[in-house]
């Protein structure tokens, strides 16, 4: 391909949110293709994936990663395929997994980009998409959460809130599949509760809109809890302090609850009940646990191509619709993982 006369939308960051995000916050600009300098490729990205943590990147404060730069395109998970390549590793047509989302086309280090195939070595094909989703950084999350993080141990009753997002779903069948006793899950709606229940094998659910967190984890689990795979923060979090039983295990990847908050949030109530049951609460990164990432693509990639594992997908079409896909997963509409596809 020749990038001559190709352009390229991208969407960018032009004002910082307090709060909710708002669609004057983004703006989606048309910039010129350029072909690749040596050691690098130009990909046409054909999925991205919108992820909650990209919320705290548009905030300027020191966190774990920078914040996004105004006026510059965002960064994200896509997959794509190389249409222009200065780097003999990775020839046109190769399909890749890199971090340059938020754009049609991205020009990028070689180094920056993974191969992955679209076909396993028994011939089932697998959606490019599933490499941002369940085989990709949220389905390693919920594997390095409970193999790693949690100790998952078989017997565990496993309690997971928003789990009928990409990370909830991924872990509650792992911890199901991997010979947790019992599962529950909290969910926002009627129709996910259901979800959980009917398609991902979770043992108990509830819609945690309906009623007491707390209560309703208890009647889920009169014995108590020995896992909790943290999402959402709050009150959850609170609830799970309660259950959880003598040596309980907290996995804590994300507090979506107080992402989009102007004013401080108070901590947990009962945090003194972690000292009386010697609870462990630990925060995770899915990039410190990247030596996971074959032993998680064996185990779970085979629990797909099987059909063990269940996952589905809520796809927006466009780049113009990306800022309308990312503040939707904000507010819970999707169900699994939330993608933008760029049709070619």
């Amino acid at each position: 391909m020749t990038a001559t006369h190709v352009t390229s939308r991208e969407v960018r960051l032009v004002a910082r949110p307090s709060g909710w995000p708002q669609p004057e916050d983004f703006e989606v600009a048309e910039v010129p293709v350029t072909e690749p300098p040596p050691g690098h490729v130009l990909v046409r990205n054909l999925h991205l994936s919108v992820d909650p943590y990209m919320r705290g990147r548009m905030n300027d404060q020191d966190s774990y990663v920078p914040p996004f730069e105004l006026d510059q395109p965002m960064e994200g998970g896509a997959v794509g395929r190389v249409v222009s390549s200065r780097a003999p590793e990775l020839p046109e047509g190769t399909h890749v997994l890199h971090p340059l989302g938020w754009r049609e086309y991205a020009v990028l280090d070689a180094r920056q980009a993974t191969p992955v195939p679209t076909r396993f070595d028994n011939g089932q094909t697998v959606p490019l998409s599933t490499y941002l989703g369940v085989l990709g950084m949220t389905g390693l999350t919920a594997y390095a959460a409970l193999v790693e993080v949690a100790r998952l141990r078989e017997g565990d009753v496993v309690f997971v809130s928003a789990a009928a997002g990409a990370v909830g779903s991924a872990a509650g069948q792992i911890a199901r599949l991997r010979g947790a006793s019992r599962v529950i899950g909290s969910a926002g709606t009627p129709e996910k509760v259901r979800l959980l229940l009917d398609e991902y094998g979770f043992d108990a659910a509830f819609d945690y809109r309906a009623g007491s967190v707390v209560e309703q984890l208890r009647s889920a689990a009169p014995e108590g809890i020995d896992v909790y795979l943290d999402n959402v923060g709050g009150d959850h979090l609170e609830a799970a302090i309660d259950v959880l039983r003598v040596h309980g295990r907290v996995a804590m990847c994300g507090m979506i609850s107080q992402y989009n908050t102007t004013e401080a949030t108070a901590a947990p109530h009962n945090l003194a009940k972690v000292i009386g049951k010697r609870l462990t609460l630990r925060g995770m990164l899915v990039r410190d646990h990247s030596d996971l990432r074959e032993q998680f693509f064996h185990e779970v990639g085979g629990w797909v191509r099987t059909g063990a594992l269940k996952y589905q997908e809520t796809v927006v079409e466009g780049i113009d619709n990306a800022v309308e896909a990312f503040i939707g997963m904000l507010r819970g509409e999707n169900v699994g993982k939330m993608v933008v596809s760029l049709p070619e």
